[in-house]
């Protein structure tokens, strides 16, 4: 079951909004949206929600890019998805090596824990869309509603943790999940 929350979602960004890259994003000539993916985004704006990103960016502690040249490639996401009618509210990232144990890298709830403190609000129940199970495990953790996605690394969790299929939605898509979210039949609870 998808709870309903106050038309508040958390996307992951790598292989949920854009391609995967084994290779890293390193700059935004680089950053290609899932096909759809935009159009999710608008559609959920369009229907009044906030769209937030939380995302591992740790090619930023590797070398691969700046903090500045992440943020080009954020304004590149933002900007394509505005020039179809979407809107991303804010993107929280960490820029953290998996070393490093930081508290803010995904499967750790930092980068959740983030976004309840800058938006005052309690996360209990709000979507949480990924690809990854180190999405779908602070989502759970901050007691979100989490979704997989088949795209990225999503076919690969899928296999690996099939568990998941029956404990939360799995879509093809983030198209086809916020399609799903969206429709008068979608299978949501307070």
């Amino acid at each position: 079951m998808i709870a309903k929350n106050t038309k508040f979602i958390i996307l992951d960004r790598d292989g949920v909004i854009n391609e995967e890259s084994a290779e890293y994003i390193k700059c935004p000539d680089e950053w290609k949206p899932i096909p759809g993916s935009l159009e999710a985004i608008a559609l959920l704006s369009q229907a009044g929600y906030k769209v937030v990103v939380a995302t591992n960016q740790s090619g930023v502690a590797r070398g691969y890019y700046t903090e500045e040249g992440l943020a080009r490639i954020h304004a590149k996401m933002i900007n394509c998805a505005k020039a179809v009618g979407g809107r991303i509210d804010r993107v929280f990232y960490c820029p953290h090596h998996p070393d490093d144990r930081c508290i803010c890298r995904k499967p750790a709830i930092g980068l959740f824990e983030q976004i309840a403190l800058f938006y005052k609000i309690n996360l209990k129940g709000v979507i949480s869309i990924g690809d990854s199970i180190r999405d779908i495990l602070p989502a759970e953790e901050m007691g979100c509603c989490p979704i997989l996605v088949l795209t990225g690394n999503g076919k690969q969790v899928s296999k690996e943790y099939p568990e998941l299929i029956k404990k939360i939605p799995v879509f093809p898509s983030l198209f086809i999940a916020v399609q799903h979210l969206l429709s008068p039949n979608a299978f949501l609870r307070d």
